[in-house]
């Protein structure tokens, strides 16, 4: 989906609103941002497969199209930090039934199995089973400390000793959610 499309006002308000959150990084930094402000480091450190040019342009977009916010901090050296706009959190609000319906649709696949063997690392109930506690821990040598495998929900504490407030705002927190799609 071309980003002109999030532009024609003769298209579908479905059709806009995606083509402002297509890609394969803008969802979970909207669910990252909207737990609290971060600065670019931290969310590298969020999400090992991301890097540094790819979040830059993604936060850019996010900027010109109203999302998130960049504040710059004057000092040595300079503080960057992004946080939502509010039209960035009516978006992540819009984005709470599509993320439960994402969820059923997980559970109801899980159920469907012919074997009773949930798929996609789903167990019947929708948790994930991809070697992360609820806490976020690993549980076999798979991940490194700290790291967060793709297409994983961040969970637990942050380097500043916070725990993020949970997911998008249906109530659900990081480890009731299980994982965000990336695509």
């Amino acid at each position: 989906m071309t980003r002109s499309r999030a532009e024609d006002p003769n298209v579908c308000g479905v059709t806009a609103a995606i083509a402002v959150i297509d890609g394969k990084w803008k969802t979970i930094l909207l669910w990252l941002l909207e737990s609290a402000p971060r600065r670019p480091g931290e969310l590298l450190r969020r999400l090992p497969g991301l890097t540094e040019k790819v979040l830059t342009q993604t936060l850019r977009e996010m900027e010109s199209d109203g999302l998130v916010h960049r504040e710059v901090y004057d000092g040595r050296p300079l503080k960057t930090v992004y946080s939502l706009t509010d039209f960035g959190r009516d978006l992540s609000e819009a984005l709470a039934p599509l993320s439960d319906w994402g969820h059923r649709r997980l559970e109801k696949l899980a159920r469907e199995t012919p074997s009773g063997k949930a798929t996609s690392g789903l167990t019947p109930s929708g948790n994930a089973t991809s070697g992360l506690t609820p806490s976020g821990n690993a549980t076999s040598g798979e991940t490194s400390a700290g790291e967060i495998p793709p297409g994983e929900v961040p969970s637990g504490e942050g380097p500043s000793g916070e725990v993020p407030s949970g997911d998008w705002p249906s109530g659900k927190t990081e480890a009731q959610a299980g994982p965000l799609p990336v695509s």
